[in-house]
């Protein structure tokens, strides 16, 4: 039988979000996986913008539960990082123990980014870590995120895959996707 695999990523923000939907499920379902897609939930009727929150909480972590796998999109979003919808929905299952698999479309690592947001100014402390001008650390060991998301993915046996999309594409871009679908697939065999 398949292994069902949640895709979790911010592309439900897109204005193209179906379409970009829509080819991610197409994708995996043609490497023989089946596809649990936050964006086809049904959104139920509420009395307000804070219900329907916690309904489509409730339902993502329903769909969750039923996967067998995950595939986030680290991709970073409106920032320095990932979307944290994203974050929390690879930490679950991760805390479930089921098969973690990652990929990002962007090239610099998170230390690369941080130290690109503080223009390049930065220092070292006595014991050689990195600090921001802010006097904080910059997590620099080379991962796509913080070290908790690449570290649970690949401590739970995954890969993250590392893309490269031109600008502007960064979140319709799907090279990286394929890439680390075709491995997911092959290790959920």
């Amino acid at each position: 039988m398949p292994k069902s695999v949640y895709l979790a990523g911010p592309e439900v923000f897109l204005s193209n979000a179906r379409e970009i939907l829509d080819l991610k499920i197409a994708l995996t379902r043609e490497a023989g996986l089946v596809p649990i897609s936050p964006g086809d939930l049904e959104l139920p009727k509420t009395d307000s913008k804070w219900e329907l929150g916690l309904a489509i909480s409730a339902i993502d972590e329903k769909l969750m539960h039923s996967a067998d796998a995950i595939i986030a999109n680290l991709t970073p979003f409106r920032g320095l990082a990932a979307d944290t919808g994203t974050c929390f929905e690879l930490g679950f299952m991760c805390a479930q123990g089921k098969p973690a698999f990652a990929y990002t479309n962007v090239k610099a690592d998170h230390g690369e980014r941080t130290r690109a947001h503080f223009s390049g100014v930065w220092s070292t402390d006595e014991r050689g870590f990195p600090r921001g001008p802010d006097g904080m650390m910059i997590e620099d060991m080379g991962f796509v995120d913080n070290l908790m998301l690449h570290g649970g993915v690949v401590n739970r046996g995954g890969a993250v895959v590392v893309g490269d999309a031109p600008v502007g594409q960064e979140l319709t871009d799907m090279a990286a996707f394929r890439r680390v679908l075709a491995i997911a697939a092959e290790r959920l065999r």
